[in-house]
């Protein structure tokens, strides 16, 4: 066969399979010879080769006989000077986001096939301070990162806003890049898959969306909970899924709360997610909010040198803000450039004035009739039957919790919490306090309870 030959058969091919098809995938293939029935091309990158083996290689085989060849199988070869030759394979934008898409020269480098999302090059493993709160989220990232044999599948990072999930997410795509860059990884919120569905549908490219989603080795969406609601997005998302473990292709997703808990999320796809490892990032504890903050505390020391932070500042912040991790940090650079404008060191007076808005909403302000109401409705009993004289455990352990997180989320005495418990003396608040720190250590279920309690009140 000719190269003359081959230039018509690029052409009808062109009319099969589309121009996004043919320009991405066909045009980069440059035939080199016919021998013995196999028909060699040389191709950029393996990741073309094999995917254009998986995808095309029946219909080339096809228009190939059909021209009167004799050719019974297709080999793609990177040739040996691949490296000093005009690239036309990986745009700039995608090495740095670590995604492998193929593009064709003079196509502008900002776009790719996959439209995937950047990665903060800050979000990083060595970045990432793990504490027990997130220390399984950590682990279970860890071991998707290594690469190899998929062990579970999907990865279902769950968890409130500012506690890590995507700083995970990216960190995983950093380190698979790393450890094998020929990896196709594919990054991108649940927005832009939404996004990227509908544009195929009004293009009537359902067939490149389809090709393209499903030729990944790796798959991450992050906030899955957009698409909840969104049914042909949802079908959709559905059989990529399905198409992606059947080829046991690792997929990983992250979501504010637990598939099962995402409202309008079809059950086949709550179904799905459930099927792998489902990790919950709890609420920063104080002690992994002080080791946060420390840990930036070394870098803006590098940024602002001659600056001083007066002990027990970080403690302050630490204790102050407790519920997002991205507004506790937010509040540590806010601090370190005002005092460096000012000319001052950090002390509690410098942070309380610089930081007073931040700390004024961050104030407590749960009410114990808030968290008698949320306890009653989490474990469908009475208000009444909470605060009751009733005995029975199934009001009692409700009761103790309910004690247990008046204690720890409001200002309130025990004595005064005692008296909004029907009137109950302070060290009956105190052993329901103590007993629920008890059963949180021993019982999976009070543990899950207390946080997703606590969760939904600080929400």
């Amino acid at each position: 066969m000719t190269q003359e030959m081959w230039g018509l058969l690029r052409q009808r091919l062109l009319k099969t399979v589309g121009q996004n098809n043919y320009t991405t995938w066909i045009e980069p293939l440059e035939f080199s010879k016919l021998q013995d029935g196999v028909a060699v091309f040389h191709v950029p990158t393996n990741f073309i080769g094999n995917y254009v083996g998986q995808n095309f290689s029946d219909l080339i085989l096809y228009e190939l006989n059909s021209s009167g060849e004799t050719v019974q199988r297709l080999l793609f070869q990177v040739p040996a000077n691949a490296q000093s030759r005009p690239s036309r394979s990986v745009p700039a934008q995608a090495k740095t986001s670590a995604i492998k898409a193929v593009t064709e020269p003079g196509q502008d480098e900002v776009e790719s096939p996959l439209h995937a999302a950047p990665l903060d090059p800050r979000f990083t493993f060595d970045t990432f301070v793990v504490g027990k709160p997130n220390e399984l989220a950590h682990a279970a990232a860890r071991r998707v990162s290594e690469g190899g044999p998929v062990t579970f599948n999907p990865l279902v990072l769950y968890g409130g806003v500012g506690l890590g999930k995507t700083h995970l997410m990216h960190a995983i795509a950093w380190e698979l890049r790393a450890r094998n860059p020929e990896l196709n990884v594919l990054y991108l919120s649940a927005e832009q898959f939404m996004y990227r569905f509908v544009q195929a549908l009004r293009e009537r490219k359902m067939m490149d969306f389809k090709l393209l989603f499903r030729s990944v080795d790796v798959l991450m969406v992050d906030d899955v909970q957009f698409i909840a609601g969104k049914d042909s997005t949802q079908e959709e998302f559905f059989h990529t899924f399905n198409a992606l473990v059947d080829q046991n292709k690792q997929i990983i997703i992250s979501a504010d709360r637990a598939p099962g808990e995402i409202k309008d999320l079809e059950e086949r796809v709550q179904s799905r997610l459930q099927c792998g490892l489902v990790v919950d990032l709890h609420p920063t504890d104080y002690e992994l909010r002080l080791g946060i903050l420390q840990s930036k505390m070394q870098q803006y020391r590098k940024t602002y040198p001659g600056l001083t932070i007066v002990d027990g500042v970080l403690e302050f912040l630490a204790h102050r803000i407790s519920t997002n991790v991205r507004v506790l940090e937010g509040a540590l650079t806010r601090l370190f450039a005002f005092a460096s404008l000012v000319g001052r060191e950090i002390d509690m007076d410098l942070t309380q004035d610089c930081l007073a808005d931040v700390l004024r909403a961050s104030e407590r302000k749960i009410t114990v009739e808030e968290i008698q109401r949320k306890v009653s409705e989490y474990y469908n009993i009475r208000l009444s039957d909470l605060i009751g004289p009733k005995r029975l455990r199934s009001y009692a352990r409700p009761r103790q919790v309910a004690m247990y997180l008046c204690k720890q989320l409001t200002s309130r005495s025990l004595p005064e919490i005692g008296r909004r418990f029907g009137g109950r003396d302070h060290t009956t608040v105190m052993h329901g306090v103590r007993r629920i720190e008890e059963l949180k250590v021993s019982d999976g279920q009070i543990a899950e309870d207390v946080e997703m309690l606590r969760r939904q009140l600080e929400a």
